[in-house]
């Protein structure tokens, strides 16, 4: 093989290979503003004394990855955004837990290893991709939140869309708090 041989198969190995970076496939990099992983994003990077921390609440919400539309009982799979909105105007909200789980309450994915903080005023969004049918009708998040006091809850949504034939879904679900 000559020299420009092994340079062409070196440039056509590195493009195949850069098209099996997940991040380049995950809609949450690519439509970010930094082209970064919102929930990378917000990691907690200092020492935040919680101790004296009031407010801790865990919300079930609602995903539905996919829906039957007829009597042939089709599937539909659906996009679903999730997001959590701190509605405190000075106040941080810090998240500890999104985990993912299927119709069946078997854990899927848990989308945190670190709390993240989620400053005054801003919305994390996170998408769960219309090919991701692991979760099934009844799937669902389970969201731990916590923060100085009560006035750090948190508006937590999903919104579902997708679309069957000339038929097109949109609907949303909201958090609900657990009872311990």
């Amino acid at each position: 093989m000559n020299k420009r041989s092994v340079a062409a198969l070196l440039v056509a190995a590195m493009a195949l290979l850069s098209g099996c970076d997940p991040s380049a496939q995950d809609p949450n990099v690519t439509l970010s503003e930094n082209q970064q992983d919102p929930i990378e994003a917000l990691e907690v990077t200092s020492n935040v004394d919680r101790s004296e921390f009031s407010y801790k609440e865990t919300f079930y919400v609602p995903i539905y990855s996919d829906i039957y539309t007829d009597k042939d009982n089709r599937k539909v799979l659906l996009a679903a955004t999730l997001s959590v909105r701190n509605t405190t105007l000075k106040k941080s909200l810090y998240i500890n837990k999104i985990d993912y789980y299927d119709t069946d309450g078997a854990l899927v994915k848990s989308y945190i290893d670190k709390p993240i903080e989620l400053p005054a005023m801003a919305t994390l969004n996170y998408i769960v991709e219309k090919e991701e049918n692991k979760g099934g009708a009844g799937a669902n998040f389970i969201i731990e939140v916590e923060g100085a006091d009560e006035t750090v809850k948190p508006v937590i949504e999903a919104v579902m869309i997708g679309n069957f034939s000339n038929k097109g879904f949109a609907f949303s679900t909201e958090g609900t708090p657990v009872i311990h």
